[in-house]
């Protein structure tokens, strides 16, 4: 069959080779074959056949097991990195960050067969080679098996036949990324020992981090390396990695050694965030109300507090609260208006939280100009979950997170407690409730004279009956901390999960904290399951005794489409009604 290969594959390698171009003008690769797991007898082979790829079309070829090679300054000689038949853990973390930076600089990635049984801790290189090695057939690990082409129009499959049949060892893989566009697949039913199913990948490409990636899974044997059609279809993988661009660094992000630590303040009390402003000065806040400001100065800078915001910190029996000074952001346009924004809650009988409008003058900050924007009615009684992160977009929509402002220890699972007094345990009052502004993201339009408008996109139309308008995002538990990516539009946030330490298939999940996104309007699920289908609840008391009961909240099934990701049940852009 080797023979027959030969004879098809010749003419096509003979068609795309091109004239050796001075050397000062040749694309350079680098061949990286370290290995510190097991070690493949074909790589001298593939060295050897790569380097003789490069004399016959047009490219330098060097070869390395070094991995102090992985600088920025030797890196950004080469248009690609080949690594070839690579096991185990082979880059320390400052050669990862330069090869990070290297794609980012628009450098590529060539993975050849054990490329995938590389840097298992390393998950950025496990979404750049595509895939993971998950075990491959034995007593022969080397079989005769038939491949099918996908994709004919690539660069390293065009002129392939659409079906062939040679010995490798065939990988099974784990951890598949969604990005890679498989160019060629194995038949599992040609050989035994397959786990991946119909479609099991064996060369794929992507673009990825601003560089490109190119992977095959073949190669274990040394007679690899003398066939024609897998030269053919490796030359063009090579071809592709090194691309029509150049590596420039200045596209990467910043190495880490250019970043400096400056401690501007110890000893606080409970710092919540922070707000750079346009000339420097740090604004951050702690908990207990204090509002201090940074100043940076020839001696090293000064921190000195400029407010003190009087705030509720304890719940009604007397025990610490989580309430306070919870979130601060600068207005976009704070150089010209002073404008600065906090969410706190105001000491006083009224359990309440407000988002309030301050002016920055000079360094001092005038609390006689507060305006409120927002009150939001809350509970007291009992702790927890208060949100309280601000932050804009480009378009200058303030964004606020709000907890759920209810008590989770009842059960570990999602509070959920319908029964009379159970009001600070059952989190449907705020998260699960359209006409509740906790347990939410909210996003409005603030106005000059400390009003508010609603921005069109919000999760219920203004006038929607039982809903607020200024609802985003809900069904959140307490996401804390937030933030908008100006460019896109994204909104991500860090939600806390219940405190259950197991999954439970008629309770919940077990708690897992999470960073979310959101694209788009969204309903988070907090509370419930499913529509019309009653949910068991149980309490456990402190001296293990429970309690079980049914605890069902009907929701609109016209209104409802769920889908799980996760350990979250999600609703999108779909709206339901609570009483």
């Amino acid at each position: 069959m080797h023979r027959l290969l030969v004879c098809l594959a010749l003419p096509l390698l003979a068609s795309i080779s091109i004239p050796v171009a001075a050397a000062a003008q040749q694309p350079r690769e680098l061949v990286f074959s370290k290995t510190a797991g097991y070690r493949h007898s074909s790589i001298p082979n593939g060295i050897a056949a790569i380097r003789k790829l490069g004399q016959e079309n047009g490219f330098a070829v060097d070869a390395t097991e070094d991995a102090g090679a992985f600088t920025q300054k030797n890196l950004a000689r080469y248009r690609a990195v080949v690594f070839l038949s690579t096991t185990g853990d082979v880059l320390n973390p400052a050669q990862q960050d330069v090869f990070e930076r290297y794609i980012q600089a628009g450098g590529g990635y060539v993975g050849v067969h054990s490329a995938t049984d590389t840097e298992y801790d390393w998950p950025w290189y496990g979404r750049l080679a595509g895939a993971y090695f998950n075990g491959h057939p034995g007593n022969p690990n080397v079989r005769k098996g038939s491949y099918r082409v996908l994709d004919t129009t690539h660069v390293s499959t065009r002129g392939l036949p659409t079906r062939f049949e040679r010995e490798d060892e065939f990988y099974n893989f784990k951890s598949i990324g969604p990005t890679i566009h498989v160019l060629i697949e194995i038949d599992e039913k040609s050989y035994e020992g397959g786990t991946n199913g119909d479609h099991h990948p064996m060369s794929w490409y992507h673009d990825f981090d601003g560089g490109r990636a190119w992977y095959t899974n073949m190669g274990h044997t040394e007679a690899t390396y003398t066939e024609p059609l897998f030269l053919q279809h490796l030359l063009g993988g090579l071809r592709y990695a090194i691309g029509t661009g150049t590596v420039d660094f200045n596209r990467a992000r910043p190495e880490e050694n250019r970043f400096t630590r400056v401690v501007l303040a110890e000893k606080l009390d409970e710092p919540i965030e922070l707000a750079v402003l346009p000339d420097e000065r740090v604004l951050f806040i702690e908990r207990h109300g204090y509002v201090n400001l940074y100043k940076a100065s020839a001696s090293g800078g000064e921190v000195r507090r400029i407010a003190t915001i009087p705030v509720s910190t304890k719940y009604a029996d007397s025990s610490q609260a989580e309430d306070g000074l919870l979130g601060l952001a600068a207005d976009p346009n704070f150089a010209a208006n002073g404008w600065i924004y906090m969410y706190y809650s105001p000491a006083g009988p009224d359990a309440k939280n407000v988002l309030a409008r301050f002016t920055m003058t000079g360094d001092s900050l005038d609390l006689a100009s507060k305006k409120v924007l927002l009150e939001i009615p809350t509970q007291r009684l009992q702790c927890c979950h208060t949100g309280g992160s601000i932050a804009f977009d480009a378009l200058f929509n303030l964004y606020l997170s709000t907890g759920d402002n209810s008590n989770p220890f009842a059960s570990g699972y999602a509070p959920i407690d319908e029964r009379p007094g159970r009001m600070p345990w059952d989190a449907q009052k705020s998260s699960g409730n359209t006409n509740d502004l906790r347990g939410k993201i909210i996003r409005i339009h603030p106005q000059p004279d400390g009003t508010y408008t609603i921005p069109d996109g919000n999760l219920f139309p203004k006038g929607t009956p039982k809903t607020r308008a200024e609802i985003y995002t809900m069904g959140h538990r307490n996401p804390y901390r937030i933030s908008v990516d100006k460019h896109s539009g994204f909104l991500y946030w860090g939600d806390v999960g219940p405190d259950a330490s197991v999954d439970s298939a008629d309770r919940g999940p077990m708690g897992y904290d999470e960073i979310g996104q959101a694209d788009t309007i969204s309903i988070h699920a907090l509370a419930d399951l499913a529509p019309d289908q009653p949910v068991r609840c149980r309490i456990t008391h402190a001296d293990g005794s429970t309690v079980d009961f049914e605890c069902t909240h009907t929701m609109s099934a016209e209104h409802i489409e769920w889908f799980r990701a996760g350990s979250a049940l999600n609703l999108i852009r779909k709206k339901f009604e609570t009483g």
